[in-house]
């Protein structure tokens, strides 16, 4: 995670998304430098990324055994978790006494810090990587997320831009602007001047930019689908397009399931009530028998000429 949040970022703000995955394609092991701060930079990172992996598989056994009745209290497990994170933060700090101008170094504490729950040291820390190093885009991104989650929002729409400015050709990028825009209409419409359905329109651009560029992203395709459902009325055939184009995306049948859910969905909003059918038939996990049901009883009330507005679209968005 340290060198992840060193080289592309990808805390995400509030969104329509609950995770983006990105990844570096770059081992630290394989990195070779006869510079002995770099190379006190790349043991760093990988101190960083074993604690995750040590706290990654302790949570994943601790369930394991609590699924069989057995098991560590949490309390012990959260104390085992604390002290191992202790001791990353503190190599952080001992590395940037040592060489406070080092700004790669300050992005990853900044992205060590916010994964661990402090926004503000994380800000500090990102804050400063910019200063040193403001042609690295990473820091005007994670500073962009920082000011998406704690406003003013205005200044992450800024700070989105100059990221993309400088890396055109990273998707995340696009897709935490795409994100925050669509989330904060009202202050994307006063900013850029916009009407409510002009905001809609420039994340539906950006969300398309990110997809040209991460064109089989299963989670930004469907971030960008659920997008045509903000608009009143909801963008029903444009959704519907969008959702077709993330079905082929689907990596296992739960995933497959949540789409035939929304294909429904807007089927049964354009009237197209026979292949509606067709898709809800189609729904067998459990996790979905509920909205099936919804959907369902709407998709008969309307055929038989009775009004249903049930189910119009997703929770968060009726909120």
């Amino acid at each position: 995670m340290g060198l992840l949040g060193a080289l592309v970022s990808t805390n995400q703000p509030a969104a329509v998304s609950n995770l983006v995955e990105q990844t570096t394609g770059i081992s630290v092991a394989a990195v070779k430098t006869k510079d002995p701060v770099e190379r006190d930079y790349l043991a760093l990172m990988a101190m960083d990324d074993k604690a995750r992996e040590e706290i990654d598989k302790w949570i994943r056994d601790a369930d394991a055994f609590a699924d069989k009745g057995a098991g560590s209290p949490q309390a012990t497990l959260n104390l085992k978790i604390e002290q191992r994170l202790d001791e990353v933060k503190k190599a952080y700090e001992d590395f940037i006494d040592r060489h406070p101008k080092h700004a790669r170094a300050r992005l990853a504490y900044g992205s060590f810090l916010n994964d661990n729950r402090d926004d503000f040291g994380a800000k500090v820390q990102w804050e400063k990587s910019r200063e040193l190093d403001p042609s690295n885009p990473a820091a005007w991104n994670n500073l962009a997320n920082y000011y998406g989650h704690r406003s003013p929002v205005k200044k992450a729409f800024e700070y989105y831009t100059k990221a993309i400015e400088l890396e055109p050709n990273e998707p995340v990028y696009y897709q935490n602007f795409a994100t925050t825009v669509y989330l904060f209409r009202k202050d994307a419409m006063e900013v850029y001047n916009l009407s409510e359905a002009e905001v809609f329109d420039k994340a539906l651009g950006l969300y398309r930019q990110a997809m040209k560029l991460a064109p089989n992203d299963f989670i930004l395709a469907s971030d960008y689908a659920q997008s045509f459902y903000g608009p009143r009325p909801p963008r029903w055939e444009e959704a519907l397009k969008a959702w077709e184009q993330v079905l082929p995306l689907a990596e296992n049948s739960i995933a497959r399931d949540g789409i035939l859910i929304h294909l429904a969905r807007c089927k049964i909003n354009t009237g197209k009530f026979d292949e509606a059918r067709k898709d809800l038939s189609a729904i067998t996990n459990q996790t979905y028998m509920e909205l099936k049901g919804r959907l369902t009883r709407k998709l008969e009330d309307l055929e038989k000429g009775k009004p249903n507005t049930d189910d119009d679209g997703p929770e968060e968005e009726k909120k």
